[in-house]
């Protein structure tokens, strides 16, 4: 069930679980507000946690409304696409074969069967993306785990829709957003050791900060890059 309480023009969503702590998220495209609070938590203790936000809040909203939206894809000859940062032209080739994705110099090459529509084509890259980034990660996490002093159970890449990466501390499982084998390489590696110190510190707080200025010292600007760079469009659902 989903509580509303107002701040002004700022609506957010409360929605009560089984849960230890209270955790607040601005989501995107538009910054939609929703608070997650423990089943026995006070509706005004609740108000209280997100008055004590607002200026947090109309931050981040501010951000997700700026940022820049790819174009809608289509798939289509001469198309750009993203790999780890770097534009390339798409390049269809039709053939009575298996459907494939390559990488040369300059060209993302498609090659699909005659007739493969629009959705069947996204399919396929998606595919392809998720798999650049399956064989990414556990060269990072065998470079990160004994740094940090931490072992991951296992990890996932999935398409996510407002977040880039995700951490189950009591699992040890983390999760990343497929998005990022179109980023450079660096926010990659940043997402990485971000999930990695969640294993030691779950919330956001002071350790979590001081753990990332000891590993990564320039983490801030990673992540200011991928909060720069644009984002895929399409319509988000909660």
């Amino acid at each position: 069930m989903v509580t509303r309480i107002d701040l002004g023009s700022i609506r957010v969503d409360v929605v009560r679980k089984e849960i230890k702590n209270i955790h607040l998220g601005v989501y995107p495209p538009s910054g939609k507000v929703r608070i997650s609070a423990p089943v026995w938590m006070e509706l005004d203790a609740i108000r209280l946690f997100a008055i004590n936000k607002l200026a947090w809040i109309k931050q981040q909203q501010r951000k997700l409304r700026a940022q820049e939206r790819e174009t809608p894809r289509e798939y289509l000859e001469r198309e750009s696409h993203y790999v780890w940062g770097k534009r390339y032209l798409m390049q269809i080739i039709e053939r009575e074969a298996k459907p494939s994705v390559e990488l040369t110099h300059r060209h993302l090459r498609l090659q699909v069967r005659p007739g493969t529509d629009a959705s069947k084509r996204e399919e396929l890259l998606a595919d392809w993306y998720r798999d650049q980034l399956k064989r990414a990660v556990p060269a990072l996490l065998a470079k990160w785990e004994p740094i940090i002093g931490v072992r991951v159970t296992r990890f996932y890449v999935q398409r996510m829709k407002t977040k880039w990466g995700s951490c189950n501390a009591e699992a040890r499982n983390i999760r990343f957003n497929t998005e990022l084998a179109k980023k450079p390489p660096e926010c990659l590696e940043y997402i990485v050791v971000h999930e990695l110190v969640h294993l030691l510190e779950p919330t956001h707080n002071d350790r979590f900060v001081a753990w990332m200025n000891k590993l990564m010292p320039h983490w801030r600007d990673f992540r200011d890059m991928l909060n720069r760079l644009p984002v895929r469009n399409e319509h988000w659902h909660y």
